[in-house]
């Protein structure tokens, strides 16, 4: 990083104690028996250290955010009203990828905001009993394609080595891949969602679960009972209690 980008160690410090309050608060919500705040802030520490990391993860995403700058990388940027760069807590312990923003997306520069967005925002909520700001949401472009079309193999190529920084920023514990474009894309697969879904995968040694995009749910509803069976598996992997019904019912 250079010497222009750096921030002073007292901004660092705080917004790491910051952000561990946060997360610690949340921990102390869900009842977690003997957390205490020296402890999670221990357990932090030793995180950064194993994996090399000099600056907590909120500062890593605005790093990243800051090279991605005002991307004319490839074709989409012409035709996109803002970036769509990612949303959520840098310490999630689950991180969800789409393909890539819509029009409502774009309008708000937020990733999933529009219909298929407020059914994941049930699936997080109402399945997960997590809150929206616990986790974190990007997708494979950050610019919205044409008409909502697949994004093209030079536009993923040019935009997936950011969000592969967003997932080495965060290390989340389990990445839930919607739909077939990022879980392609992710495991470096052709195998059709139908099949993915449902079995463990993994990208770079964090565990994937690939699932259906809550867009295909929103034409197909049925499949919703599918969805829901590779939440589960996803809670059971977190240390989330399963309840019987899920969200976005």
């Amino acid at each position: 990083m250079s010497d222009s980008c750096a921030r002073p160690a007292k901004e660092e410090a705080a917004d790491l104690a910051r952000a561990l309050r946060e997360r610690l608060l949340r921990e102390m919500e869900r009842g977690v028996p003997g957390l205490a705040a020296a402890e999670l802030e221990e357990a932090q520490r030793k995180a950064r250290k194993q994996s090399g990391r000099q600056l907590n993860p909120a500062e890593l995403l605005r790093e990243i955010r800051r090279e991605l700058g005002d991307c004319a990388r490839c074709p989409l940027a012409k035709g996109r009203t803002n970036i769509v760069f990612g949303d959520g807590d840098p310490f999630a312990r689950v991180m969800f990828v789409g393909e890539g923003p819509g029009e409502d997306e774009d309008a708000q520069g937020v990733p999933f905001v529009g219909k298929a967005g407020r059914l994941l925002t049930d699936i997080i909520e109402k399945g997960m009993k997590l809150k929206r700001s616990e986790v974190y949401i990007a997708n494979i472009v950050k610019c919205r394609p044409p008409g909502n079309r697949d994004p093209e193999p030079a536009e993923k190529d040019q935009c997936f080595p950011f969000l592969d920084k967003q997932i080495e920023a965060i290390r989340p514990r389990v990445i839930v891949a919607l739909g077939k474009v990022a879980a392609h894309a992710l495991l470096n697969v052709e195998t059709p969602i139908s099949r993915l879904r449902g079995n463990w995968h993994e990208y770079k040694g964090i565990p994937v679960m690939p699932t259906f995009h809550p867009s295909y749910l929103l034409r197909n509803a049925s499949a919703k009972r599918e969805v829901w069976e590779d939440i589960k598996q996803v809670m059971e992997r977190l240390g989330l209690p399963v309840s019987p019904a899920g969200g976005g019912e």
